[in-house]
């Protein structure tokens, strides 16, 4: 049986480096000839002069918190997508943000962590991602069917029926959020489920560490509805490797300015995907890079893993929720003079608690 999803993920790194770095001056001619955002925002960059991360580097940031007012000024994509692109579907996440999906069987490249949580050819898989608006039950479902697994569409939530499948299916593998695998383990018989790739929400040691003792093995998948699939783990659950065909900077936040090897800062990819380029695209997650290569054997540069938000942007159960969702709230109520949303954890399950400050002259 093959160790790897494919030769990519064992090449030198050296050679990956140098295929990541020659591609950019033609991927951001490409992306200046096909894109609206791109005329403008790059109009000044001369393509043929990108020859180096460095100078990758003094290109301007596309923040993913920004997306949303670009947006709503050009809907849908703000201009990013490619203009003669053929789209499958379009997704709306949480802000409300607007995803395209384009041509392609795994068009988010989720095959490989899959692979790579040993997920094989005819292995039944209960995806608990949501299906509906947002892509991601869609950007599992692509990377487990990469794998030739069979996958049960069952989205979030409906715990009993979710039971009645297992226990009816005996499915050998689960992928979601880790905090729905952890009901479903509460609230009844999941024995059936040996392997789980999940995503969406952070997780902690001590919960994976109490699925392994009931016999899962669970890995992680860092990826995010634009740009798909940015990180993974291994076996060797020594931090997430970063997929292949994404180059990924970490970078002060606020800035795109390159934080050394080590030290925190904001998660910075560009995805080579002609349909819907994403150019030093600042996802808002921290990390930091790791030193040397995985001891599974995969050379791609790795990350810690994510490490909280470089802006006001949380999550809740794998949804994001945005400043500007919880500014449109109080507008509707002026008798509100301030709020916060306050995220805590129990047994790892989010709860989001609305705080609110009325005005003086309120009875």
């Amino acid at each position: 049986m093959d160790k790897f999803f494919d030769q990519k993920e064992c090449q030198a790194p050296e050679q990956r480096e140098a295929s990541l770095v020659n591609q950019l001056g033609d991927f951001i001619a490409f992306a200046k000839d096909s894109c609206d955002y791109y005329q403008q925002s790059l109009a000044d960059v001369v393509p043929l002069s990108i020859k180096s991360r460095a100078d990758f580097a003094k290109l301007p940031l596309l923040r993913k918190s920004d997306l949303i007012e670009l947006q709503a000024k050009k809907m849908p994509f703000a201009g990013v997508n490619a203009n003669n692109a053929t789209l499958q579907r379009i997704f709306q996440s949480p802000g409300p943000i607007y995803d395209p999906q384009g041509q392609g069987d795994d068009f988010w490249r989720t095959g490989r962590a899959f692979y790579a949580a040993g997920f094989r050819a005819g292995d039944l898989v209960q995806n608990c991602l949501s299906y509906h608006l947002s892509p991601g039950g869609f950007i599992l479902d692509a990377g487990a069917r990469a794998c030739d697994c069979i996958v049960i569409p069952a989205g979030p939530g409906q715990t009993e029926q979710q039971l009645q499948i297992i226990n009816g299916l005996k499915p050998q593998g689960y992928c979601g959020t880790p905090s729905f695998l952890n009901i479903l383990r509460q609230k009844g018989d999941i024995s059936s489920i040996k392997k789980a790739l999940v995503t969406g929400e952070a997780l902690p040691e001590s919960l994976r560490t109490s699925f392994e003792q009931d016999g899962i093995s669970v890995l992680q998948a860092y990826a995010s509805a634009d740009a798909g699939l940015i990180a993974y783990e291994s076996s060797a659950k020594e931090g997430l490797i970063v997929s292949e065909d994404i180059l990924l900077e970490i970078v002060k936040p606020g800035t795109g300015d390159l934080v050394a090897e080590g030290e925190v800062g904001e998660i910075v990819i560009t995805s080579f995907n002609r349909d819907y380029p994403l150019i030093r695209f600042a996802t808002g997650d921290l990390s930091a890079l790791l030193p040397g290569v995985s001891p599974c054997g995969r050379t791609n540069m790795r990350i810690k893993g994510w490490m909280g938000r470089a802006d006001q942007t949380t999550k809740i159960k794998g949804m994001f929720v945005h400043p500007s969702q919880i500014a449109q709230v109080t507008k509707r109520h002026p008798q509100i003079a301030k709020a916060r949303l306050v995220v805590t954890s129990e047994s790892h399950n989010d709860q989001m608690h609305l705080l609110i400050e009325v005005n003086n002259d309120v009875d």
